[in-house]
């Protein structure tokens, strides 16, 4: 059943429930693709009121991950030591107030960082969580709009355009997995 079947015939306050707590299960995750459910809020609330739905959503998952995630992260920190950094998450992990801040809102505008890795590597930071939560909100909202319009715009193309769409990114993934395992083989 998809999320969209799921809020059709639900009074108004239940839908949005269900829509944030999936946002809040996606951001905890912090592997899966928030466009569905923002895909889901357009279709279901409108433009406006998906996009505002989408970025409370987010906002609301990446504090509550940001709290377990430290409260986790912070434990494991002590016995995992990774061979792989990302120079941007592992400068994260050493700052605090005003640069904190700012990398997390910078990581948040970029489109292609993680946002699991980013509410991952702030976690591990020194960094504040009043800090983190209007940096990561403030950031989220011009990514979230973005992909709110590419949404809008992609539902409204034809079906046959949608299903191209869709097969254009499989293969793209499929191409990328591929590509990166082998980068992997060759590296080891």
């Amino acid at each position: 059943m998809t999320l969209l079947e799921t809020l059709s015939g639900q009074p108004v306050w239940a839908a949005i429930l269900i829509s944030l707590c999936v946002s809040v299960i996606i951001s905890i995750l912090g592997v899966l693709p928030s466009a569905f459910v923002t895909a889901a809020n357009i279709i279901y609330f409108g433009f406006s009121g998906g996009l505002v739905l989408s970025i409370i959503g987010e906002a609301a998952g990446a504090i509550i991950s940001f709290f377990l995630y430290r409260k986790g992260v912070k434990k494991l920190g002590r016995k995992i030591n990774p061979r792989k950094t990302i120079p941007g998450l592992e400068r994260l992990k050493s700052t605090a107030g005003t640069e904190a801040f700012v990398l997390v809102l910078l990581l948040r505008l970029f489109p292609f960082a993680p946002s699991g890795l980013v509410t991952l590597a702030a976690s591990y930071s020194k960094m504040g969580t009043p800090a983190f939560m209007i940096s990561s909100t403030i950031g989220k909202i011009p990514a979230l709009f973005i992909e709110a319009y590419s949404v809008n715009t992609l539902l409204g193309w034809k079906t046959e355009y949608q299903l191209a769409m869709a097969a254009g990114v499989v293969v793209a993934g499929v191409c990328y997995y591929y590509f990166t395992k082998k980068k992997r083989k060759r590296g080891m």
